[in-house]
């Protein structure tokens, strides 16, 4: 294949809802006819949750479904099939948010074969190109197609690095591993390559080369390495498995299987999912649960599955999210950590390199060992000064998220490595609510170095006596791509409001105060014992003030993990939650993830919850307010966003 012959038509993903109706129903538009393009489309609004249900040739039925333009949703199942498209053009950002496969894939099966857009998020566009999706920032390309003219390969992949080019022109990443990934060597890095930030000293120790792919530190440049942990959710396996037993035949000879892990951590309360039920999603979630556990007793894998091994319809939850267990029994410091979750990054903030990749590099990684990646650049993030009391890691991301350079894309594809002396400060618990949120700010990955928190935490939580090694930390000199400086001092609990995390405003600001019907605590970022000790400051203030979570209002706390669930446990938390109004779930990603209890079930509701995103459909039709743990302990009571100095506020005087 030399040149790409686009015989279909040209979908433009515009923000007027009207001009998506006329193309569904036949009219083919100019670039300049179709106007305003939507920016920031989200793999949620490209495949959402009922749709990862499905992982062959059926999620051709439905690309775009989630696609919110004018307050609706105007592509329908079918309708990028029936309208014959082959191109799909939009804004910025295109393909935000999770690292799931399964939107390019239904591009794919549906008939696109190209993606025009201003800009990529990382783990879209590698996925697109692991799947045979071309992408292309280029809007003179538009008009040509349009006339019919083929567009030679060559000119697609110029400006992509040589791994990339290399897969594209295999016509995606497994056949590309199958045909040239058969030598695969450790690479030694050299001495006196300094100086360096502890990303690129992490990848130095961890480079492989291949036959298109020397090792490098260049950034920019395609390369591979080897991972210490690998890990797979259910939502993944099967069509991992699918796509490996598809290549490579059956039985398969996995590289390793020792450091690859299998989590169930999505779907335990799909019983309870409103989406789920209301679309008959039951028995596809029971064939995704069966094929990940046949995946990981075929080949030795361990797997976390449910709490007891209880059956997918029995909704009693799992042993935890994966990200928050990799940091509870598996990452060290140096390691390298990938995952088929765009929140892998968790992780880094026990000072290893820890990133999200999509399910083709994860089967890839599988066979070959090797894991592949763009080198990415470095951007230095210092929190200085004093946090505020009542001010939290997630009180941090949320502005961080808001700042221009971020908002203008400055973090995409970047480590964000947090430094200064607030994040010395911080317990690893809320470090990994800044590592974790590096999906949302766009990044490859985040990582704090390692330090004698790091040492307590490992020594704490999992008996691991830990020495940090002298190289563990930045050269002084290292080079960064920017530098952001924060004075933590002037700074104040945050909330974001519906629709995207980087619409952060400082809640004190707000002036209109928003009531709502749900309030959500949990998830990989804020399921943790220290998100929950401030849910239970919060409401054992509560309780012992005389008051509780008001009628019309549901709050819902749930565990990270099965020893998070412990601790409180010990600590008697539960009764305290019990009698402010709380309903306890066990460990599972639920709302989060539209999965679960604490989704909304009516685009007339709002939530404000501690989850890490909030894009349109994310967890139910409903609106959803990004908040704090604390903020959302203290706005469950209130019935509307206050923060806890507030509530305490308000409360004092009509008790005094």
């Amino acid at each position: 294949m030399t040149t790409l012959t686009l015989n279909g038509r040209i979908l433009f993903l515009t923000s007027d809802p009207a001009r998506i109706d006329a193309q569904l129903a036949g009219q083919d538009l100019t670039l300049a006819e179709a106007g305003a393009l939507r920016d920031e489309i989200s793999t949620d609004e490209i495949t959402p949750i009922p749709v990862l249900t499905y992982y062959d040739e059926r999620l051709g039925s439905y690309p775009y479904v989630g696609l919110e333009c004018g307050g609706r949703l105007p592509i329908a199942a079918n309708g990028i099939k029936n309208g014959r498209f082959s191109v799909t053009v939009a804004g910025k950002r295109y393909g935000k948010g999770s690292s799931r496969e399964h939107s390019p894939v239904a591009e794919r099966e549906a008939g696109i074969r190209l993606v025009i857009a201003e800009s990529f998020e990382r783990i879209y566009r590698q996925n697109a190109d692991n799947v045979g999706i071309f992408t292309s920032t280029d809007f003179g390309l538009v008009e040509r197609i349009a006339r019919g003219e083929p567009i030679d390969i060559e000119e697609l992949v110029a400006s992509r690095d040589s791994v990339a080019a290399a897969i594209l022109r295999s016509g995606g990443l497994l056949r590309y591993g199958r045909e040239r990934m058969r030598k695969v060597s450790r690479h030694a890095p050299a001495p006196g390559a300094g100086p360096l930030t502890l990303a690129e000293k992490i990848l130095a120790r961890h480079l492989v080369s291949t036959e298109d792919a020397p090792a490098t530190l260049e950034p920019g440049s395609g390369g591979f390495v080897r991972a210490d942990w690998r890990f797979i959710h259910e939502y993944y396996t099967g069509m991992c498995t699918h796509m490996l037993h598809k290549e490579f035949g059956r039985p398969l000879a996995l590289h390793d299987p020792a450091t690859i892990l299998a989590f169930e951590d999505h779907l335990s309360y799909s019983n309870r999912s409103p989406v789920h039920i209301r679309n008959g999603l039951t028995a596809n979630v029971r064939h995704l649960s069966d094929a990940h556990r046949a995946f990981a007793e075929d080949y030795g894998i361990r797997n976390h599955g449910y709490l007891g091994g209880v059956d997918v319809a029995a909704g009693e939850g799992s042993e935890g999210i994966s990200h928050a267990m990799m940091a509870e029994n598996y990452a060290l410091p140096g390691q390298v950590v990938v995952g088929t979750d765009s929140h892998t990054p968790h992780s880094g903030a026990l000072g290893c390199l820890a990133f999200g990749v999509g399910t083709t590099d994860m089967a890839n990684s599988m066979v070959s060992g090797a894991v592949r990646l763009t080198v990415p650049r470095s951007l230095l993030v210092e929190f200085t000064g004093q946090l505020p009391a009542g001010v939290t890691a997630k009180d941090l991301v949320l502005h961080l998220l808001a700042t221009p350079q971020i908002k203008a894309g400055a973090g995409v594809g970047k480590v964000f490595e947090f430094a200064g002396p607030a994040v010395e400060r911080l317990s690893t618990d809320e470090r990994t609510t800044l590592t974790n949120m590096t999906a949302e700010l766009g990044g490859f990955s985040g990582i704090v170095a390692p330090d004698q928190e790091t040492v307590r935490f490992l020594r704490e939580r999992r008996g691991v006596d830990f020495v940090v090694e002298d190289w563990m930390r930045s050269d002084p000199g290292a080079h960064y791509a920017d530098t952001i400086r924060i004075d933590c001092a002037l700074l104040s609990p945050m909330v974001a409001s519906p629709g995207d995390p980087g619409n952060g405003i400082a809640l004190g600001e707000l002036m209109e105060r928003v009531r709502f019907d749900i309030a959500y605590g949990g998830s990989c970022t804020a399921g943790k014992r220290e998100d929950f000790d401030h849910y239970h400051e919060v409401l054992a203030w509560a309780v012992e003030h005389g008051l509780r979570v008001p009628e019309g209002v549901k709050l819902y706390l749930q565990f990270g993990t099965a020893a998070v669930r412990d601790y409180c446990i010990e600590r008697g938390y539960l009764q305290t939650f019990e009698r402010a109004g709380a309903e306890l779930l066990q460990p599972a990603c639920g709302a989060c993830a539209n999965c679960g209890p604490g989704s909304s079930t009516d685009a007339g509701q709002v939530t404000v919850s501690a989850i890490n995103r909030n894009f349109p459909g994310r967890s139910g039709p409903g609106k959803v307010w990004l908040a704090s743990p604390p903020t959302v302990a203290a706005s469950a009571i209130a019935g509307e966003l206050v923060s806890f100095a507030e509530l305490q506020a308000r409360t004092a005087p009509r008790q005094a």
